[in-house]
């Protein structure tokens, strides 16, 4: 099975959890996403690889239309079922790598909690860029790893083993290089530690007591240094939650 066959599989099966999930519905960028972005009552959006639909639903008040695209049509379907009062938004199964629409097409671009599943994120800010209207906004949002080595090898194998869609989460270092070889500036950026309830995180993804056992010891048997920097909040031989790093960044086509 290829890495997007993958990321098709997982988010069918788990269409649900995406919607509900207080990780990616009530998260507090939603809020920030819309002062950032300022939209406009004639702004066409994208809501790149759209999951549960949460920054589609929340800047569609506010713009003429938005189009929420997503590889997985499973995903989109129950999405659009889940929005259906929000008779703005188009839905429209398409890969990041190789979105469907015109040059220039669009004012504003984003993509939430996402981009670390898709196997070549160059492609995918390539094409951000090209369907982005001259001077049009890009704001995106995910999960980052670490620029020390171990840390970066720790959260990236941590998510693989609890998400096999799970590519790569990049570092800041390397999505700044991707941005400014597009011909796209940062406007605004901020890094943030976000907190994840642990069996609301593991229990989105896995279904097998053996395989959730293995990511618990992973977690308990890391060393000091990590458990401390990624908070990792234990009681009664349990893992109630940890931290990770999100970064979120607003960009301008030039």
């Amino acid at each position: 099975m290829k890495e997007k066959e993958y990321v098709q599989h997982v988010f069918s099966k788990n269409k649900d959890a995406y919607v509900t999930s207080s990780t990616h519905s009530t998260g507090s960028d939603l809020p920030l996403i819309t002062k950032w972005l300022k939209p406009q009552p004639n702004m066409t959006i994208i809501d790149i690889a759209t999951g549960g639909g949460h920054v589609a639903k929340q800047l569609s008040p506010y713009v003429d239309s938005v189009i929420a695209t997503d590889i997985t049509r499973e995903m989109l379907e129950n999405t659009a079922l889940h929005l259906t009062s929000f008779t703005n938004i188009d839905y429209v199964v398409a890969d990041a790598e190789d979105l469907p629409f015109l040059d220039n097409a669009f004012d504003i671009a984003t993509c939430r909690i996402a981009a670390h599943h898709f196997p070549n994120p160059e492609k995918f800010i390539s094409e951000v860029h090209r369907v982005l209207k001259p001077n049009g906004d890009f704001l995106l949002i995910d999960n980052v790893a670490s620029e020390k080595p171990e840390y970066d090898v720790f959260y990236n194998s941590l998510e693989k083993m609890r998400d096999y869609s799970h590519v790569r989460s990049l570092k800041i270092s390397e999505w700044k290089q991707l941005i400014s070889q597009n011909n796209l500036s940062i406007v605004d950026q901020q890094l943030r530690k976000k907190t994840l309830p642990y069996e609301a995180w593991i229990n989105r993804t896995m279904d097998t007591k053996e395989s959730m056992d293995q990511v618990s010891s992973f977690i308990i048997n890391a060393p000091e240094e990590l458990q401390h920097y990624y908070q990792i909040e234990i009681a009664d031989e349990m893992i109630q939650s940890f931290t990770i790093d999100e970064w979120i960044v607003l960009c301008k086509k030039k």
